[in-house]
Protein backbone atom coordinates (compact mmCIF):
# COMPACT_ATOMS: atom_id res chain seq x y z
CA UNK A 1 0.00 0.00 0.00
CA UNK A 2 1.48 3.44 -0.80
CA UNK A 3 2.33 4.93 2.67
CA UNK A 4 0.85 8.20 1.29
CA UNK A 5 -2.70 6.85 1.27
CA UNK A 6 -3.11 6.04 4.54
CA UNK A 7 -2.67 9.64 5.84
CA UNK A 8 -6.16 10.93 3.90
CA UNK A 9 -8.08 8.92 6.49
CA UNK A 10 -6.51 11.21 9.58
CA UNK A 11 -6.85 14.52 7.86
CA UNK A 12 -10.66 15.16 8.70
CA UNK A 13 -12.87 17.59 6.82
CA UNK A 14 -9.91 19.64 4.71
CA UNK A 15 -10.44 23.91 3.85
CA UNK A 16 -8.54 24.41 0.70
CA UNK A 17 -8.01 28.57 1.23
CA UNK A 18 -7.94 30.55 -2.20
CA UNK A 19 -9.16 33.14 -3.73
CA UNK A 20 -8.83 36.06 -1.20
CA UNK A 21 -7.81 39.61 -1.53
CA UNK A 22 -4.98 39.99 -2.94
CA UNK A 23 -3.66 41.19 -6.51
CA UNK A 24 -2.81 37.43 -6.54
CA UNK A 25 -6.49 36.34 -6.38
CA UNK A 26 -7.22 35.00 -9.70
CA UNK A 27 -3.70 33.41 -9.46
CA UNK A 28 -4.96 31.66 -6.05
CA UNK A 29 -8.22 30.39 -7.63
CA UNK A 30 -6.32 28.39 -9.77
CA UNK A 31 -3.87 26.96 -7.49
CA UNK A 32 -6.53 26.12 -4.89
CA UNK A 33 -8.62 24.70 -7.77
CA UNK A 34 -5.56 22.00 -8.82
CA UNK A 35 -4.94 21.28 -5.02
CA UNK A 36 -8.45 20.32 -4.41
CA UNK A 37 -8.73 18.43 -7.07
CA UNK A 38 -5.91 16.73 -6.44
CA UNK A 39 -6.75 16.02 -2.93
CA UNK A 40 -10.23 14.51 -3.74
CA UNK A 41 -8.31 12.43 -6.02
CA UNK A 42 -6.59 11.32 -3.34
CA UNK A 43 -10.20 10.71 -1.29
CA UNK A 44 -9.61 13.63 1.26
CA UNK A 45 -12.59 15.07 2.25
CA UNK A 46 -11.66 18.85 0.83
CA UNK A 47 -13.72 21.83 0.57
CA UNK A 48 -13.58 24.81 -1.41
CA UNK A 49 -13.79 27.99 0.86
CA UNK A 50 -12.73 31.55 -0.51
CA UNK A 51 -11.92 34.30 2.56
CA UNK A 52 -13.00 36.99 0.16
CA UNK A 53 -16.33 35.16 -0.03
CA UNK A 54 -17.01 34.11 3.37
CA UNK A 55 -16.14 34.65 7.06
CA UNK A 56 -12.88 32.32 8.23
CA UNK A 57 -15.35 31.38 11.37
CA UNK A 58 -17.55 29.22 9.00
CA UNK A 59 -14.05 26.63 9.45
CA UNK A 60 -14.90 26.52 13.26
CA UNK A 61 -18.20 26.45 12.50
CA UNK A 62 -18.55 23.79 10.11
CA UNK A 63 -15.82 21.44 11.53
CA UNK A 64 -13.39 21.50 9.70
CA UNK A 65 -10.12 19.80 10.76
CA UNK A 66 -7.51 21.17 8.94
CA UNK A 67 -6.51 23.96 6.08
CA UNK A 68 -4.62 24.27 2.74
CA UNK A 69 -3.59 27.86 1.92
CA UNK A 70 -3.33 28.26 -1.37
CA UNK A 71 -3.90 31.93 -1.27
CA UNK A 72 -1.29 34.37 -2.30
CA UNK A 73 0.03 37.64 -1.71
CA UNK A 74 -1.40 39.64 1.00
CA UNK A 75 -4.12 38.35 3.41
CA UNK A 76 -3.14 34.67 2.61
CA UNK A 77 0.37 34.45 2.64
CA UNK A 78 1.37 37.15 5.03
CA UNK A 79 0.77 36.28 8.64
CA UNK A 80 -2.54 37.41 8.79
CA UNK A 81 -4.74 34.65 7.77
CA UNK A 82 -2.33 32.35 9.73
CA UNK A 83 -2.90 34.33 13.03
CA UNK A 84 -6.46 34.02 12.33
CA UNK A 85 -6.26 29.85 11.88
CA UNK A 86 -4.31 30.01 14.95
CA UNK A 87 -6.82 31.82 17.67
CA UNK A 88 -8.94 29.56 16.05
CA UNK A 89 -7.13 26.04 16.37
CA UNK A 90 -7.05 24.87 12.85
CA UNK A 91 -3.49 23.73 11.65
CA UNK A 92 -3.22 25.08 8.23
CA UNK A 93 -0.19 24.37 5.66
CA UNK A 94 2.94 26.23 5.29
CA UNK A 95 4.92 28.24 7.83
CA UNK A 96 3.53 30.28 10.66
CA UNK A 97 2.89 33.43 11.66
CA UNK A 98 5.85 35.13 12.08
CA UNK A 99 7.65 33.61 9.37
CA UNK A 100 4.88 34.26 7.35
CA UNK A 101 4.96 37.92 7.76
CA UNK A 102 8.57 38.25 7.23
CA UNK A 103 9.06 36.41 4.12
CA UNK A 104 6.02 38.27 2.69
CA UNK A 105 8.23 41.64 3.06
CA UNK A 106 11.17 41.79 0.79
CA UNK A 107 12.85 43.95 2.57
CA UNK A 108 12.93 42.58 5.93
CA UNK A 109 14.01 39.27 4.47
CA UNK A 110 16.94 40.89 3.26
CA UNK A 111 17.53 42.47 6.74
CA UNK A 112 17.36 39.14 7.89
CA UNK A 113 19.16 37.23 5.44
CA UNK A 114 21.83 39.83 5.63
CA UNK A 115 22.38 39.36 9.58
CA UNK A 116 22.97 35.55 9.19
CA UNK A 117 25.58 36.34 6.54
CA UNK A 118 23.33 34.39 3.31
CA UNK A 119 23.88 36.61 0.13
CA UNK A 120 21.35 38.61 -1.60
CA UNK A 121 21.44 41.74 -3.68
CA UNK A 122 22.20 45.80 -2.55
CA UNK A 123 19.25 47.55 -1.94
CA UNK A 124 17.32 50.96 -1.56
CA UNK A 125 14.27 51.41 0.36
CA UNK A 126 11.94 54.12 -0.78
CA UNK A 127 9.16 55.02 2.19
CA UNK A 128 6.12 56.40 0.38
CA UNK A 129 5.54 59.80 1.35
CA UNK A 130 9.38 60.60 2.69
CA UNK A 131 11.27 60.27 -0.45
CA UNK A 132 12.27 63.46 -2.48
CA UNK A 133 12.80 63.43 -6.48
CA UNK A 134 16.22 63.99 -5.12
CA UNK A 135 16.41 60.54 -3.39
CA UNK A 136 15.05 58.71 -6.82
CA UNK A 137 17.35 60.24 -8.58
CA UNK A 138 20.09 58.82 -6.23
CA UNK A 139 19.76 55.37 -6.32
CA UNK A 140 20.90 54.68 -10.19
CA UNK A 141 24.42 56.19 -8.75
CA UNK A 142 24.21 53.68 -5.36
CA UNK A 143 23.22 50.10 -7.36
CA UNK A 144 24.33 50.77 -11.25
CA UNK A 145 22.09 50.52 -13.95
CA UNK A 146 20.16 48.26 -14.81
CA UNK A 147 18.33 47.64 -11.43
CA UNK A 148 15.01 46.32 -10.21
CA UNK A 149 12.32 48.53 -9.10
CA UNK A 150 9.32 46.45 -7.11
CA UNK A 151 6.96 46.64 -4.30
CA UNK A 152 8.29 45.15 -0.90
CA UNK A 153 5.14 43.38 -0.95
CA UNK A 154 3.75 41.81 -3.91
CA UNK A 155 4.23 38.70 -5.38
CA UNK A 156 4.25 37.24 -9.07
CA UNK A 157 6.29 40.23 -10.27
CA UNK A 158 2.99 42.69 -9.72
CA UNK A 159 4.44 46.27 -10.04
CA UNK A 160 8.28 45.14 -11.27
CA UNK A 161 10.20 47.15 -12.99
CA UNK A 162 13.73 46.87 -15.05
CA UNK A 163 14.90 50.10 -15.31
CA UNK A 164 17.61 50.61 -18.19
CA UNK A 165 17.81 54.26 -17.74
CA UNK A 166 18.08 56.90 -15.61
CA UNK A 167 15.55 59.02 -16.50
CA UNK A 168 12.95 55.57 -15.87
CA UNK A 169 13.33 56.11 -12.51
CA UNK A 170 10.51 58.44 -11.09
CA UNK A 171 7.80 56.34 -13.26
CA UNK A 172 9.26 53.05 -12.37
CA UNK A 173 8.54 54.34 -8.61
CA UNK A 174 5.49 55.72 -9.22
CA UNK A 175 4.22 52.37 -10.56
CA UNK A 176 5.22 50.62 -7.46
CA UNK A 177 4.40 52.93 -4.89
CA UNK A 178 0.57 52.71 -6.39
CA UNK A 179 0.56 49.56 -4.76
CA UNK A 180 2.84 49.49 -1.91
CA UNK A 181 3.83 51.81 0.82
CA UNK A 182 7.66 50.72 0.85
CA UNK A 183 9.36 50.31 -2.40
CA UNK A 184 12.58 48.32 -2.80
CA UNK A 185 15.10 49.41 -5.18
CA UNK A 186 17.56 46.53 -5.90
CA UNK A 187 20.58 45.76 -7.74
CA UNK A 188 20.19 43.68 -10.64
CA UNK A 189 22.38 40.86 -10.87
CA UNK A 190 22.81 39.48 -14.72
CA UNK A 191 23.31 35.92 -15.08
CA UNK A 192 21.47 32.55 -14.46
CA UNK A 193 17.74 33.21 -13.08
CA UNK A 194 16.71 29.82 -10.66
CA UNK A 195 14.14 28.94 -8.20
CA UNK A 196 14.32 26.08 -5.83
CA UNK A 197 11.50 24.87 -3.58
CA UNK A 198 11.65 23.04 -0.25
CA UNK A 199 9.25 20.45 1.46
CA UNK A 200 9.09 19.44 4.94
CA UNK A 201 9.95 21.01 8.10
CA UNK A 202 12.77 21.39 10.63
CA UNK A 203 15.77 18.33 10.14
CA UNK A 204 13.04 16.58 7.35
CA UNK A 205 13.13 19.33 4.74
CA UNK A 206 14.90 18.66 2.15
CA UNK A 207 15.53 21.07 -1.45
CA UNK A 208 13.62 19.52 -4.55
CA UNK A 209 15.70 20.16 -7.81
CA UNK A 210 16.89 23.65 -8.67
CA UNK A 211 14.49 24.72 -12.39
CA UNK A 212 16.27 27.09 -14.30
CA UNK A 213 14.12 29.72 -15.95
CA UNK A 214 14.75 31.12 -19.81
CA UNK A 215 12.41 33.63 -19.92
CA UNK A 216 11.67 35.77 -23.75
CA UNK A 217 14.23 38.84 -23.60
CA UNK A 218 15.46 37.46 -19.97
CA UNK A 219 11.75 39.01 -18.92
CA UNK A 220 10.28 36.53 -16.44
CA UNK A 221 7.05 38.85 -15.48
CA UNK A 222 3.59 37.98 -14.98
CA UNK A 223 2.83 37.29 -18.47
CA UNK A 224 5.33 35.07 -18.79
CA UNK A 225 4.86 33.09 -15.65
CA UNK A 226 1.59 32.39 -16.15
CA UNK A 227 -0.16 33.14 -19.21
CA UNK A 228 2.66 32.22 -22.14
CA UNK A 229 4.53 28.75 -23.09
CA UNK A 230 7.63 30.92 -24.40
CA UNK A 231 9.11 30.77 -21.02
CA UNK A 232 11.88 27.43 -21.23
CA UNK A 233 12.06 25.37 -17.66
CA UNK A 234 14.86 23.51 -17.12
CA UNK A 235 15.29 20.72 -14.96
CA UNK A 236 17.80 19.27 -14.66
CA UNK A 237 18.79 22.74 -14.30
CA UNK A 238 21.95 21.88 -16.10
CA UNK A 239 24.06 24.46 -14.08
CA UNK A 240 28.43 23.75 -14.00
CA UNK A 241 28.85 21.11 -11.77
CA UNK A 242 28.41 21.52 -7.75
CA UNK A 243 26.54 24.46 -8.13
CA UNK A 244 22.93 22.61 -7.99
CA UNK A 245 24.19 21.03 -4.84
CA UNK A 246 25.35 24.78 -3.43
CA UNK A 247 22.42 26.46 -4.36
CA UNK A 248 20.31 23.97 -2.58
CA UNK A 249 22.20 23.42 0.72
CA UNK A 250 21.74 27.69 0.14
CA UNK A 251 17.84 27.82 0.34
CA UNK A 252 17.29 25.60 2.83
CA UNK A 253 19.45 27.57 4.89
CA UNK A 254 17.35 30.65 3.92
CA UNK A 255 14.51 28.50 4.42
CA UNK A 256 15.42 27.76 8.15
CA UNK A 257 17.13 31.03 9.37
CA UNK A 258 13.48 32.73 8.43
CA UNK A 259 11.64 29.98 10.39
CA UNK A 260 9.37 28.54 7.55
CA UNK A 261 8.08 25.15 7.92
CA UNK A 262 5.78 22.72 5.76
CA UNK A 263 7.11 24.24 2.55
CA UNK A 264 8.64 27.14 0.48
CA UNK A 265 10.27 28.28 -3.07
CA UNK A 266 13.55 30.56 -3.09
CA UNK A 267 14.30 32.67 -6.23
CA UNK A 268 18.00 32.93 -6.76
CA UNK A 269 20.00 34.89 -9.54
CA UNK A 270 23.40 33.36 -9.92
CA UNK A 271 25.92 36.23 -11.27
CA UNK A 272 27.04 35.26 -14.66
CA UNK A 273 30.91 36.44 -13.85
CA UNK A 274 32.05 35.47 -10.42
CA UNK A 275 29.03 32.60 -10.27
CA UNK A 276 28.29 33.52 -7.08
CA UNK A 277 24.24 33.02 -6.29
CA UNK A 278 22.30 35.78 -4.59
CA UNK A 279 18.95 34.99 -2.97
CA UNK A 280 15.80 37.45 -4.26
CA UNK A 281 12.97 36.28 -2.11
CA UNK A 282 11.02 33.13 -0.80
CA UNK A 283 7.58 32.40 -1.42
CA UNK A 284 5.87 30.31 1.41
CA UNK A 285 2.69 30.07 -0.51
CA UNK A 286 3.90 28.95 -3.45
CA UNK A 287 2.08 28.66 -6.55
CA UNK A 288 0.11 25.11 -7.93
CA UNK A 289 -0.74 26.12 -11.14
CA UNK A 290 -0.07 24.29 -14.73
CA UNK A 291 2.77 26.55 -15.01
CA UNK A 292 4.35 26.80 -11.71
CA UNK A 293 7.47 25.60 -10.20
CA UNK A 294 6.95 23.72 -7.32
CA UNK A 295 5.06 20.90 -8.95
CA UNK A 296 7.34 21.14 -11.79
CA UNK A 297 10.85 20.34 -9.65
CA UNK A 298 8.26 17.52 -7.53
CA UNK A 299 7.70 15.67 -10.49
CA UNK A 300 11.68 16.18 -11.37
CA UNK A 301 12.25 14.60 -7.85
CA UNK A 302 9.63 11.71 -9.08
CA UNK A 303 6.65 13.04 -6.75
CA UNK A 304 3.29 13.46 -8.54
CA UNK A 305 1.32 16.58 -8.24
CA UNK A 306 -1.49 14.62 -6.18
CA UNK A 307 1.59 13.32 -3.80
CA UNK A 308 3.09 16.68 -3.30
CA UNK A 309 -0.68 18.00 -2.43
CA UNK A 310 -0.75 15.00 0.56
CA UNK A 311 2.98 15.88 1.51
CA UNK A 312 2.11 19.36 2.10
CA UNK A 313 -0.90 19.02 3.72
CA UNK A 314 0.76 16.16 6.05
CA UNK A 315 3.03 19.15 7.51
CA UNK A 316 -0.07 21.15 8.64
CA UNK A 317 0.46 22.58 12.09
CA UNK A 318 -0.81 25.49 14.93
CA UNK A 319 2.97 27.53 15.80
CA UNK A 320 1.14 27.75 19.35
CA UNK A 321 1.17 24.21 19.59
CA UNK A 322 4.38 23.47 18.26
CA UNK A 323 5.72 26.24 20.43
CA UNK A 324 3.83 24.81 23.97
CA UNK A 325 4.99 21.10 23.19
CA UNK A 326 9.10 22.15 23.26
CA UNK A 327 8.23 24.07 26.44
CA UNK A 328 6.38 20.80 27.95
CA UNK A 329 9.54 18.87 26.65
CA UNK A 330 11.39 17.67 29.33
Amino acid sequence: MNPMTTITHNFGKVAVLMGGLSAERDISLMSGQGVLAALRSQGVDAHAFDPAERPLSDLKAEGFARCFIALHGRFGEDGTVQGALELLGIPYTGSGVMASSMAIDKVMTKRVWLADGLPTPRYVLLRRGAYSAADVAAVPATLGLPLIVKPAREGSSIGLVKVMQADQMAAAVAQAAQLDADILCEQFISGDEVTCPVLGSGAQARALPVIRIVAPGGNYDYQNKYFTDTTKYLVPCGLPEGEEAHIQALVLQAFRVLGCRGWARADVMIDAKSRKPYLLEINTSPGMTSHSLVPMSAGAAGISYPELCLQVLSHAALDYVASTREKAAP
